[in-house]
């Protein structure tokens, strides 16, 4: 029963960050966000309640404090600021962003070969999911123009590499968890201060404008 909701858990890890790809809509990439927290969450839960680990289950709690409360609320907090809450000219369209990530998803599971038969465990085996949320995010990141895009694309990278740590060790360290989620919400305090300022000096928040207005 745990390995078929952890390969659930998996499963929606996976889904919601293609979902960020497809969706253009800031709010909906925010709201794609919570939802993969909450899988998260519930991944370190079911690794903390079969290994009897209390710590993992102490981080777990942290990591679902953050990814469904704190940083979704800090995300929407600059969201409001912002009236083009639509990312309209990705560099890369949806189609094609959907071939991306399928791409992406079977080069981590090719990557990934190594690491699943070194350790043919449940939760090995579904730590390349985690490879591919890394590489999705980076592809995010990459070819979105508006700031929040981009914010998105490095928490997803970010939730990626906890779920690989989760899946591969059965738990990170409380320190190495709470000083990666603190770095993540000084990332995201300072962009919630550089929309504001962005928005009260040139009036928009898309990247591609800005550098024009540079050269």
């Amino acid at each position: 029963m745990t390995d078929q909701l952890l390969d659930l858990a998996c499963g929606l890890l996976l889904l919601t960050a293609v979902g960020v790809l497809w969706r253009r809509e800031l709010s909906a990439l925010i709201t794609l966000l919570t939802v993969q927290g909450a899988a998260l969450t519930c991944i370190a839960v079911l690794l903390a309640v079969e290994h009897r680990h209390a710590e993992t289950l102490f981080v777990a709690a942290v990591v679902g404090i953050l990814k469904i409360g704190v940083l979704p609320w800090l995300l929407r907090r600059v969201l409001a600021r912002i009236p083009e809450a639509r990312e309209t000219a990705p560099l890369v369209n949806i189609a094609a962003s959907m071939l991306a990530a399928a791409a992406l998803t079977l080069l981590a599971y090719t990557a990934a070969r190594p690491l699943v038969d070194l350790a043919p465990s449940p939760t090995a085996r579904a730590a390349p999911v985690g490879f591919a949320v890394v590489l999705i995010g980076f592809f995010l990141a990459a070819t979105r123009r508006r700031a929040v895009s981009q914010i998105v694309g490095v928490l997803l990278v970010d939730n990626g590499i906890a779920a690989v740590a989760f899946l591969a060790t059965g738990g990170v360290p409380l320190v190495v968890e709470l000083g990666v989620s603190a770095d993540l919400l000084l990332a995201v305090l300072v962009l919630q201060v550089l929309t504001t300022r962005l928005r009260a000096v040139f009036g928009g928040t898309d990247l591609d404008d800005l550098r024009e207005l540079h050269d």
